[in-house]
């Protein structure tokens, strides 16, 4: 049976992994969301989720948006090793629907990057 868990092993912890990502990362958009990626030897990918406080004064605002984001990253776990930042763009809290909508466009164009990388 396959487990769709999010355990820390997936999560990027350390000052050390997050600088790599921000100072050698690619980035790009897909709908709601920000993406920035390195891509790593791993086996697994490891993703931050992150939404702006100053567009959401209210932390369960916030905190309801990050859930979507690993929810929906959680079920469409990519099958390459990358360190991924998610940040949440849009000005409002859209439904989930969009919210999975906008991390599958984002996972098929890191597979694309991950293949053009590889090429």
């Amino acid at each position: 049976m396959k487990t769709f868990a999010l355990p820390k092993s997936e999560r990027i912890s350390g000052r050390q992994a997050l600088e790599n990502l921000l100072e050698n990362g690619r980035g790009g958009t897909a709908g709601c969301l920000r993406y920035k990626v390195v891509f790593t030897g791993a086996e697994q990918a490891r993703i931050m989720v992150s939404v702006p406080k100053r567009q959401f004064k209210r932390a369960v605002k916030r905190n309801l948006l990050k859930r979507r984001m690993r929810e929906a990253y959680r079920l469409q776990k990519p099958s390459f090793g990358a360190d991924i930042l998610f940040v949440y763009i849009s000005r409002e809290v859209l439904p989930f629907q969009t919210v999975y909508a906008d991390m599958a466009a984002a996972l098929e164009r890191l597979s694309a990057l991950k293949d053009e990388q590889n090429a």
